[in-house]
């Protein structure tokens, strides 16, 4: 028997319990390991739940507790998850996680940690919700080299874009409309401005690259700066806007970015719309692979932690591999990186002089709109960009082309 602490028990806590207790037989017939959930920890009391039997309020009573042999961590923050975390796996046990916010701050030193004391540091669900990617990446990929990964990773920002999109509501509409479905947290700064998508492929490009990304060196805009304007440029151009986070490497060169984009109808990621999340993989012997699911929620995520509390126990005195270098990855700056731009400005598409004089040849794009257009420039850097959009003074906004 594998007995199994639980870090909170909140949306993706309680999920994690369900699916233990639910599918125990099942995991025990298809996996051989008999797991056991002995401890959940929080702070609140649940009377009338059949947990409350197993609650407790003080950790010491779980990182003491030496038949504790794997400890679920979905606490969420640093603090004091990181304390947590590495309490447990300094005392040798296995920690599994959802959060994404502490494997990219820590993660590194967590998996140190874990491979000091036979132990395992596995987090499968803090990238994808429900989507296997991280096992794939470590496991089933490591024949290949990747050279590129490219991902919709956050549900409540592709749901919004959805929403304004199908709907042509502007972003502070929908977003109200996302708070009150559960899908937005109250304070959505994390999603809206991007940097939850900024952790996730930080996560991502570490362990496909083989260095530490930090998360805080990549360039990241939300989609906060999207409106409905923006929308019918791209109904008209027949594309779509996606919040896209973005890393490549070049030999020894990494490039990482996460903002907005315009995708074509033709690009696999254009259909992913709503809470659903995809993950865009490219290897040099495996080509092109997509991973699709949903994203958030959560039964989906409990699934996704309980496969990594799994495939621990069957490791236990072992420890699984996952890690990549503590070495830091230095980023390219994405100045220097190469695409086409739309560009909405102020003015009569009749006369597009002066954007043809700073930007060279353009095609035009006419949605409609009073005292404005757009246009599609030719490919440029992003500095080429800032340049040529700094020698006019009627710009409106601006969208990367995928």
């Amino acid at each position: 028997m594998v007995q199994v602490a639980v870090l909170g028990y909140g949306t993706v806590g309680s999920g994690v319990v369900e699916v233990i207790e639910t599918n125990h037989d099942s995991i025990l017939a298809k996996a051989g390991v008999d797991l056991q959930v002995k401890y959940v920890l929080d702070l609140r009391e649940f009377p009338g739940d059949p947990i409350e039997k197993k609650l407790v309020h003080d950790y010491d009573v779980i990182v003491n507790d030496p038949e504790v042999d794997i400890v679920v961590e979905v606490m969420g923050g640093t603090n004091p998850a990181y304390t947590f975390t590495k309490r447990a796996l300094e005392a040798g046990k296995s920690v599994c996680t959802s959060n994404k916010e502490l494997v990219a701050r820590h993660g590194t030193e967590l998996q140190q940690i874990a491979g000091e004391h036979h132990a395992s540091y596995l987090f499968e669900a803090s990238c994808g919700g429900g989507i296997p990617i991280i096992r794939p990446l470590r496991t089933s990929l490591t024949a290949d080299v990747i050279d590129e990964i490219t991902g919709i990773l956050n549900g409540t920002t592709n749901y919004i874009l959805s929403k304004m999109i199908d709907e042509g509501l502007e972003f502070e509409e929908v977003l109200r409309d996302a708070q009150q479905k559960g899908y937005a947290e109250r304070n959505p700064e994390a999603d809206v401005e991007g940097h939850d998508a900024c952790r996730k492929i930080a996560i991502l490009s570490s362990l496909a690259y083989g260095k530490c990304v930090d998360f805080t060196d990549i360039y990241t805009e939300g989609i906060t700066r999207i409106t409905s304007a923006d929308i019918q440029y791209a109904k008209a151009m027949k594309k779509t806007i996606k919040l896209l986070a973005y890393s490549s490497r070049q030999e020894n060169q990494v490039m990482a970015m996460v903002a907005p984009y315009l995708v074509d109808k033709n690009d696999p990621l254009y259909a992913v719309n709503g809470v659903f999340n995809a993950i865009f993989v490219h290897g040099n012997m495996l080509g092109d692979a997509m991973f699709y699911g949903q994203g958030a929620g959560k039964e989906a995520t409990a699934s996704a932690v309980v496969g990594d509390v799994i495939e621990e126990a069957q490791m236990l005195g072992k420890g699984v591999v996952a890690s990549w270098s503590p070495e830091k990855q230095v980023l390219t700056d994405v100045s220097g990186t190469s695409k086409r731009f739309f560009v909405r400005v102020k003015g009569s598409a009749a006369d597009s002089s002066a954007a043809e004089k700073a930007f060279g040849k353009i095609e035009v794009v006419d949605a409609g709109l009073a005292q404005e257009y757009g246009f599609v420039t030719e490919c440029m850097t992003e500095a080429e960009y800032e340049d040529r959009a700094s020698k006019m003074e009627n710009v409106l906004g601006m969208l990367r082309i995928r």
